[in-house]
């Protein structure tokens, strides 16, 4: 994990830098043209540009070592930061419904021909974001790659809009642009925080079969019962699973074996590499049913 994360550091340096500056282009444009796809499209890459400092900074953090006082270290913050950039999607979205809304009432003129411009140089740009970005690994880079994601959409949809109402002249087609480009943040935006919220409430992470991990360990040499069998994700990548394996009294003396076998098998089906489990014998397991 710690070479994706340093990767992904990487990637996301480079991401940024090409943000910052259509970010500011965009916005000076949008308002020197009246366009509201473009403004909306800058408003979006604001939040891209703090959702990459976050990133970092969230990476930087996950990349420090555990202390006595966080003996996980600090990768949740990771998860904390994508939690954070699904809500700042979600905020500017909606200043960009309401904006459109009143847009559409009243329309203004647009100067298309630079409108078509930056966008199509927005465009290339966040394409070069993207082929930072697309083999990235961590739920939080993941969250930047969503950020750029919508952004190469809305400005594809900003340069075909611009085209569309130097044909028509129908200048509602801005404000309309404005509503899909929310569109597509609020499903990127509602997955984000889907999936950082699992990870917080330690749900099951997607890829892991509860049932078919109980098999697998009573599946185990002498093993006959599972108890307190839990499986939650501590941060992008790392899974973590605690249980309480019941084996056959004559076989408690073979506890690195079923422990080797068992761990074995969840870190290659799983990627599971972080156990706790509890061997119990039967006596002793008996016993804790009686008190």
């Amino acid at each position: 994990m710690a070479a994706h994360r340093q990767d992904d550091r990487r990637r996301m340096v480079g991401a940024l830098v090409l943000t910052v500056g259509i970010a500011v282009l965009e916005g000076v444009g949008g308002w020197l043209t009246h366009s509201l796809a473009l403004l909306s499209d800058a408003g979006h890459m604001l939040t891209d540009v703090s959702a990459l400092l976050l990133a970092l900074l969230a990476l930087w953090f996950a990349g420090r070592p555990a202390d006595p006082r966080r003996t996980y270290g600090y990768a949740r913050l990771e998860i904390l930061s994508a939690l954070l950039n699904g809500v700042l999607l979600l905020g500017i979205t909606l200043l960009i419904v309401v904006e459109a809304i009143l847009r559409l009432r009243d329309p203004p003129e647009v100067r298309l021909l630079p409108m078509a411009i930056l966008a199509a140089i927005a465009l290339v740009a966040n394409l070069g974001a993207l082929s930072f970005l697309h083999r990235s690994h961590t739920l939080n880079a993941r969250a930047a790659f969503l950020h750029v994601l919508g952004d190469t959409l809305s400005s594809m949809g900003v340069l075909l809009g611009a085209g569309v109402m130097a044909m028509t002249g129908w200048r509602w087609v801005d404000p309309a642009l404005s509503l899909a480009i929310s569109v597509v943040i609020v499903v990127g935006s509602w997955r984000l925080l889907r999936d950082a919220v699992d990870v917080l409430l330690e749900a099951v992470p997607s890829h892991v079969d509860m049932d078919a991990v109980r098999v697998l360990l009573e599946g185990a040499e002498g093993v006959v019962a599972v108890h307190d069998l839990h499986v939650w994700t501590l941060s992008s990548g790392l899974y973590a699973l605690s249980a309480h394996l019941v084996v056959l009294d004559p076989m408690v003396c073979n506890n690195d074996q079923i422990l080797s076998a068992v761990k074995h098998e969840l870190l290659g089906r799983y990627g599971i590499d972080h156990t706790t489990i509890q061997i119990e014998s039967e006596t002793y397991a008996h016993a804790g049913e009686v008190h």
